[in-house]
Protein backbone atom coordinates (compact mmCIF):
# COMPACT_ATOMS: atom_id res chain seq x y z
CA UNK A 1 0.00 0.00 0.00
CA UNK A 2 3.41 2.10 -0.13
CA UNK A 3 3.54 2.81 -3.64
CA UNK A 4 -0.08 2.32 -4.57
CA UNK A 5 -1.35 3.74 -7.89
CA UNK A 6 -4.54 5.17 -7.31
CA UNK A 7 -3.65 6.88 -4.34
CA UNK A 8 -5.12 10.35 -3.05
CA UNK A 9 -3.31 13.02 -4.62
CA UNK A 10 -2.76 15.52 -1.55
CA UNK A 11 -0.42 18.10 -1.07
CA UNK A 12 0.05 16.20 2.23
CA UNK A 13 1.96 13.50 0.18
CA UNK A 14 3.73 15.85 -1.85
CA UNK A 15 7.01 16.09 -2.50
CA UNK A 16 6.80 19.97 -3.18
CA UNK A 17 5.12 21.01 0.30
CA UNK A 18 6.28 21.32 3.65
CA UNK A 19 3.75 21.30 6.85
CA UNK A 20 2.89 24.96 8.33
CA UNK A 21 0.66 23.00 11.04
CA UNK A 22 -2.01 20.37 11.18
CA UNK A 23 -4.80 21.84 8.26
CA UNK A 24 -2.05 23.78 6.37
CA UNK A 25 0.97 23.22 3.78
CA UNK A 26 3.05 25.46 1.91
CA UNK A 27 3.85 24.61 -1.23
CA UNK A 28 6.43 25.78 -3.98
CA UNK A 29 4.27 26.77 -6.79
CA UNK A 30 1.12 27.95 -5.23
CA UNK A 31 1.89 28.85 -1.63
CA UNK A 32 0.08 28.73 1.20
CA UNK A 33 -2.70 25.79 0.86
CA UNK A 34 -5.01 23.47 2.74
CA UNK A 35 -3.62 19.97 3.36
CA UNK A 36 -6.38 18.79 0.77
CA UNK A 37 -5.29 20.54 -1.92
CA UNK A 38 -4.24 19.07 -4.71
CA UNK A 39 -2.64 20.04 -8.14
CA UNK A 40 -1.09 19.42 -11.72
CA UNK A 41 2.33 18.81 -10.24
CA UNK A 42 2.12 16.71 -7.33
CA UNK A 43 4.81 14.35 -6.80
CA UNK A 44 4.56 11.24 -4.30
CA UNK A 45 7.16 11.72 -1.11
CA UNK A 46 6.58 8.15 0.76
CA UNK A 47 8.43 10.16 3.64
CA UNK A 48 5.35 12.20 3.97
CA UNK A 49 3.17 9.46 4.38
CA UNK A 50 2.07 8.55 8.00
CA UNK A 51 1.02 4.89 7.92
CA UNK A 52 -1.85 4.16 10.35
CA UNK A 53 -1.62 2.23 14.05
CA UNK A 54 -1.48 -1.80 13.94
CA UNK A 55 -4.23 -3.52 15.62
CA UNK A 56 -2.59 -4.57 19.27
CA UNK A 57 -2.40 -8.31 19.01
CA UNK A 58 -5.09 -10.40 21.01
CA UNK A 59 -3.45 -12.77 23.28
CA UNK A 60 -6.13 -13.94 25.15
CA UNK A 61 -7.17 -16.46 22.74
CA UNK A 62 -3.63 -18.47 23.51
CA UNK A 63 -2.90 -20.12 26.91
CA UNK A 64 0.62 -20.60 28.48
CA UNK A 65 1.38 -24.07 26.58
CA UNK A 66 1.30 -21.96 23.15
CA UNK A 67 4.47 -20.41 24.24
CA UNK A 68 6.69 -23.11 25.53
CA UNK A 69 9.22 -25.61 23.74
Amino acid sequence: MLFRKNMDRYCAHCQFAGRVDDETMICQYYGVVPCEHHCRRFRYDALKRVPGRAKPKEFEKFDRQDFSL
